[in-house]
């Protein structure tokens, strides 16, 4: 005589379901989250991690050397805010989707994106920045016999760097965000098991995975605070 053993009900990809993973409507099981954090949240985190720095790394190098230009050639500001903002106002999703037929459905078509949506604040923010030193400071480093170059180097850039700073918080939060869209397109970083836990109506992993997305950008915009204050001590002895 067989005896026939009842199995738990299957969930795609994660086996035989049991305990609180056998409830379909379960908001966080525990269970689930120490099972598959190595092997699906963990790796979707750290991807998500590189994805932003990767981003805002591009973003500020090509968004810096822009606002340098603009700041001496005034005539380029126009023309870059316009071009940023343009890029700006794209829906993420078309904007992945138009960059498909070119690059693919890549990692490289996720970050050129979202390089695109940083340079318009990370430009605004160092041009504005540059442009809030005060004449009378300038005119004193050159009457002490500094260079374009020591001016910049010494006096602009240091007095510029809160607004800069507040850039790039801003553009760190924000292509946190967009990254986790951006999976729609590649299933990469923690948009993946958000896309995922979706698709099946799994909930503790889309929530789980949602909520690690606002604790990394919580995390890093206070690492950023912190650092901000840190490189900037003249501004908490004058608070």
């Amino acid at each position: 005589m067989i005896h026939i053993v009842a199995a738990g009900p299957v969930i795609p990809n994660y086996g035989t379901a049991h305990g609180c993973i056998a409830n379909d409507n379960a908001m966080f099981c525990t269970t689930w989250i120490r099972e598959h954090w190595h092997d699906t949240l963990e790796p979707a985190l750290v991807q998500h991690v590189w994805l932003t720095a990767i981003a805002v790394g591009i973003g500020f190098a090509i968004a810096f050397a822009f606002a340098l230009l603009a700041h001496r050639f005034g005539w380029l500001a126009p023309t870059f805010s316009a071009f940023s903002a343009f890029l700006y106002t794209i829906p993420s999703i078309a904007l992945f989707q138009l960059l498909v037929p070119v690059t693919g459905i890549t990692v490289t078509t996720i970050e050129i994106g979202l390089v695109g949506y940083t340079l318009l604040i990370l430009f605004s923010n160092t041009l504005a920045g540059l442009r809030s030193v005060p004449p009378e400071v300038i005119e004193a480093a050159r009457g002490m016999g500094l260079t374009q170059f020591q001016i910049l180097r010494r006096v602009e850039l240091p007095l510029a760097f809160p607004a800069i700073s507040a850039g790039i918080r801003i553009g760190v939060v924000t292509t946190i965000s967009l990254a986790t869209v951006a999976a729609y397109i590649t299933p990469y970083g923690l948009g993946k098991p958000i896309f995922d836990g979706l698709q099946i109506n799994y909930r503790t992993e889309y929530v789980v995975a949602g909520l690690l997305a606002i604790a990394l950008a919580l995390v890093a915009d206070g690492v950023l605070v912190i650092v901000q204050r840190r490189l900037t001590p003249w501004r908490r002895a004058t608070a």
